[in-house]
């Protein structure tokens, strides 16, 4: 099992950025796949960006393509996300996912694959 605590959020204004982190606990944080997610107030929560095990492949939602950048430190057991170029609509609820693969990696981007979440952290984007 592991417990995720995000943190790096904010109020920032349109265009700058920010970076978010998300620190596991536990010892076999290799063995996880992560992924950032995002939820705005009234709206479904959405998949934002894939990392793998090695963080050698990454993936991300065509909405934030080109402007954010997810990473993982194994040694820090850390995931990051950063957010370049923030727009209004960025504005949301950021969450970081994470599922234990022991074998055979594939893409995740759904939800509800997902076994453990952090509490969320606030980004704010002011016009």
């Amino acid at each position: 099992q592991v417990q995720l605590v995000e943190s790096g959020g904010g109020l920032v204004q349109t265009g700058n950025s920010l970076r978010l982190s998300c620190a596991a606990s536990g010892r076999t944080f290799s063995t996880y796949i992560m992924a950032w997610f995002r939820q705005a107030p009234g709206k479904e929560r959405e998949f934002v960006a894939y990392i793998s095990r090695s963080g050698d492949r990454t993936f991300y939602a065509d909405s934030v393509k080109g402007r954010f950048t997810i990473s993982r430190d194994n040694a820090k057991n850390t995931v990051y996300v950063q957010m370049n170029s923030l727009k209004p609509e960025d504005t949301a609820v950021y969450y970081c996912a994470a599922k234990k693969v022991l074998q055979y990696e594939v893409l995740t981007t759904t939800r509800y694959q997902y076994d453990y979440w952090g509490q969320g952290t606030q980004v704010t984007v002011s016009l």
